[in-house]
């Protein structure tokens, strides 16, 4: 497939543009989310760019600048303008540039912005309305200043600190991270939500607005039942492998060829489950009656529903439970790509990858689905600098400006 055109229906957030100043994975991943929702997206990079640009390259691409597949997922829909903001030129393009934009989002440590004289109270007065999104690891000291607040953080610090390490790994082991990187993506979601509905209340109010969110507030609000566990009873959860500790049957079982995800915890569906297994007199026992029965004979009914399901393939598991009790089989990557489901739900996009080694490559679309807008992957993310000449020329600079800009080395 080719160049992906864009979307014939707009999107919802269609116009609204959205100065991207994040690097790495939680703030690119946020303004990947209004991109995928249709803003116009202006990627910011400093002269040596986003640090993820090489990550994930396809084999045998050598290019010093990069290009993989990490930046390709989560800078999908926007473009870049190669913007050196240590220089006093750049700076006063940027400043431009903040009179014709919605939103501002950065996440620096704390501190830089207000270094670089373009802090959220520097650039609400150039355009009053303005919506600024920050986040950063312990959040901003305007909302709440954090005893770490310059610390640097990455996901696997705001998994640990946040509590989620902490419930995770198997029971009575040691913490465990969690694969995927919501240390960084959970909190980019909760940006997402905030920076929509600050640009509501500041089109409403003609006020600008400042959103903050913190990595490790956002993994503790994630985590919410640790809080309520330790207060109401005092007990501090540990990890708690693939089960639950208030749902039973709850997890993870084995199969001949791998595993299966079941929850039964209604009483419901555990009588479908207990007459599948061969074993309806399970669902008037006693010890199983209810779930609470069931959390507390946890160890029994575990191993009732496991000595079953070992004997049988996922296919057949499915095939006998499949639409009557939850139940999912543990994919792989592979086996997602393969599903009818990803391709009904439009949940993989294909883009094209650029340089000579380039050829058309999948990343995960967005879960945001219109009946009567376009969400999602419309285009391949950026090289760097692709987009300045045009994003300058949209932004109102002439020609000479614009050539002298790149004279004096301020854009790339």
């Amino acid at each position: 497939m080719g160049e992906m055109t864009d979307a014939i229906h707009r999107g919802p957030l269609d116009g609204v543009v959205v100065l991207d100043l994040t690097s790495m994975l939680a703030g690119p991943f946020a303004t990947m989310v209004l991109g995928d929702l249709g803003a116009r997206i202006i990627k910011i990079e400093a002269p040596f760019g986003d640090s993820v640009r090489s990550a994930a390259r396809l084999p045998g691409d050598v290019d010093p600048k990069g290009f993989g597949g990490y930046f390709q997922s989560i800078n999908r829909n926007k473009e870049s303008l190669v913007l050196d903001l240590k220089t006093d030129a750049a700076k006063d393009v940027f400043r431009r540039m903040v009179t014709e934009a919605d939103m501002v989002v950065e996440n620096f440590r704390s501190g830089v912005m207000t270094r670089l004289g373009l802090s959220f109270e520097d650039l609400k007065e150039i355009n009053p309305r303005l919506v600024y999104g920050a986040l950063r690891g312990f959040g901003d000291a305007r909302t709440g200043q954090s005893p770490y607040d310059h610390w640097p953080a990455f996901d696997v610090v705001a998994q640990a600190m946040g509590g989620l390490m902490g419930i995770t790994g198997d029971q009575g082991g040691a913490p465990m991270k969690v694969g995927a990187g919501v240390g960084d993506t959970v909190p980019a979601l909760f940006l997402a939500i905030g920076l929509v509905t600050a640009l509501h209340a500041a089109r409403e109010s003609g006020e600008a607005q400042f959103v903050d969110v913190g990595m490790y507030d956002s993994v503790i609000a994630i985590c919410e039942r640790i809080i309520y566990q330790n207060s109401y009873s005092g007990e501090i959860p540990g990890p708690e492998g693939s089960g639950h500790p208030l749902l039973c049957p709850f997890g993870v079982f084995p199969a001949r060829d791998g595993h299966v995800a079941i929850g039964c915890p209604r009483n419901n569906f555990w009588k479908i489950l207990t007459q599948e297994m061969g074993q309806p007199e399970l669902a008037d026992d006693p010890r199983f009656l209810s779930n609470e029965d069931r959390v507390a004979n946890r160890v029994e009914v575990e191993k009732a529903v496991s000595g079953w399901t070992r004997g049988l393939t996922k296919a057949e598991l499915i095939d006998r439970l499949g639409g009557r009790v939850p139940l999912g089989p543990v994919n792989t990557a592979a086996d997602i790509m393969a599903d009818p489901h990803a391709t009904a739900r439009n949940m993989l996009a294909t883009v094209p990858q650029p340089g000579p080694n380039g050829r058309d490559v999948q990343i995960a679309n967005t879960p945001i689905h219109f009946l009567n807008r376009e969400t999602g992957v419309r285009r391949r993310a950026p090289t760097m600098g692709e987009n300045s000449a045009g994003i300058l020329a949209d932004m109102g600079f002439d020609p000479d400006e614009i050539a002298a800009l790149y004279r004096a080395g301020a854009v790339e």
